[in-house]
């Protein structure tokens, strides 16, 4: 089995031990340096798998870090952390090149299925892999055809990406902030039942009368298709 490698860039000791102790159980291999010129030197090795980067640091800004990555164009997906939640902070750091965005305080098991989303966006992008299958679920990513028990789901297109995503990511428990901005691009949550009603529906489709439920919610947290 391979083992990811994670770069933890932070400042704050006690963050980082939580970031390094969550994802060290999870089965990462985890780095951690705790100021902005470290991380840039290390981040620029480009050995890593994915990086969680601090906003704020000393020495050198997340920002500046970011930066400076694309431009030698280092592709390692990167998580931006920061205790400056509003949107336009968000915008700054996804605009710089960061690949997803989660605000301090965060819930370990969250940053930890954010991390390992990342990482299953960049494995699958693999030209031929066209067909996504969770048990007798299958979605064809080519014709956007989804059947079960190989009878034919229409769905509508909301639906569809919602689905798209969760088998993605099946076996990862799926919070509102991570459907929200997959599925709208908001990295915020609104605060709407928009994903209560879209979700409702897609249930009653994917998930008929009779058949076992592939779409569990995990109570407080978000919801799971195993």
């Amino acid at each position: 089995m391979t083992i990811s490698h994670v770069l933890t860039v932070e400042d704050d000791p006690l963050t980082a031990n939580e970031i390094v102790a969550k994802l060290e159980q999870c089965g990462f291999a985890v780095e951690w340096v705790d100021n902005g010129r470290d991380g840039l030197a290390r981040a620029m090795g480009d050995n890593h798998d994915i990086i969680t980067l601090d906003r704020m640091l000393p020495g050198m800004d997340g920002l500046t870090i970011l930066t400076a990555m694309r431009a030698a164009e280092i592709k390692t997906p990167v998580l931006m952390l920061s205790a400056l939640g509003d949107v336009d902070e968000r915008v700054r750091g996804l605009r710089a090149g960061g690949d997803d965005y989660i605000t301090k305080p965060f819930d370990p098991d969250e940053l930890s299925a954010r991390i390992d989303v990342l990482l299953r966006r960049r494995s699958d992008q693999q030209p031929n892999d066209t067909t996504l299958e969770v048990g007798s679920l299958r979605v064809d990513l080519m014709s956007r055809r989804v059947t079960r028990n190989e009878v034919e789901v229409a769905l509508l297109p909301t639906e569809y990406r919602i689905l798209e995503f969760m088998v993605r990511n099946s076996g990862q428990t799926i919070t509102r902030s991570m459907l929200f901005e997959a599925v709208w691009g908001y990295h915020f949550d609104p605060g709407t039942n928009l994903i209560d009603v879209h979700m409702g529906r897609l249930r009653r489709k994917i998930d008929p009368q009779g058949l076992e439920p592939l779409i569990q919610t995990v109570r407080g947290r978000g919801y799971i298709l195993t």
